[in-house]
């Protein structure tokens, strides 16, 4: 079980990463929920983590499963093949720090650079096996009109 999370500045802009290891392949920050660890601590946790990030306000969690499957090059690559894909729940934060807050060059780095970006944006640069889930989570967090 995973988490994601959808973080937006004041200008309603979503952050995203480049991966470390995929030149190119952007992603919303995520990561494993540790046991014993509520999804909204997992969320914190994994945002500080990789983006060095506290200052950041609980928008909501939206409780609904998400799954995709890894092509299976990427998950013999990136698993050794232990893998096939993650489940995930999401939750939204607003930012309410100064990019000069972000910090990615954390103890266990996932991004090589970071960006705001708009949702047609965020739609086009990621990753394909990824962009169902993307879509889904942006429509579940408009409806919240937040």
């Amino acid at each position: 079980p995973c988490v994601g999370i959808l973080l937006l500045n004041s200008n309603d802009e979503i952050f995203v990463g480049e991966r470390l290891d995929t030149p190119e392949a952007w992603q919303m920050p995520q990561g494993g929920i540790d046991p014993g660890e509520s999804v909204v601590e997992a969320a914190a946790r994994e945002l500080r983590e990789e983006t060095g990030i506290e200052q950041a306000e609980l928008l909501g969690v939206d409780n609904t499963w998400r799954t995709y499957t890894l092509p299976r090059e990427i998950s013999r690559r990136a698993w050794g093949g232990r893998y096939l894909g993650q489940a995930q729940i999401w939750a939204a934060f607003r930012f309410t720090g100064d990019d000069a807050d972000i910090d990615i060059a954390t103890e266990h780095p996932e991004f090589a650079r970071w960006k705001w970006t708009n949702p047609e944006n965020l739609i086009r640069e990621i990753i394909e096996f990824k962009r169902g889930i993307y879509r889904e989570v942006l429509a579940a967090y408009r409806s919240w009109n937040v």
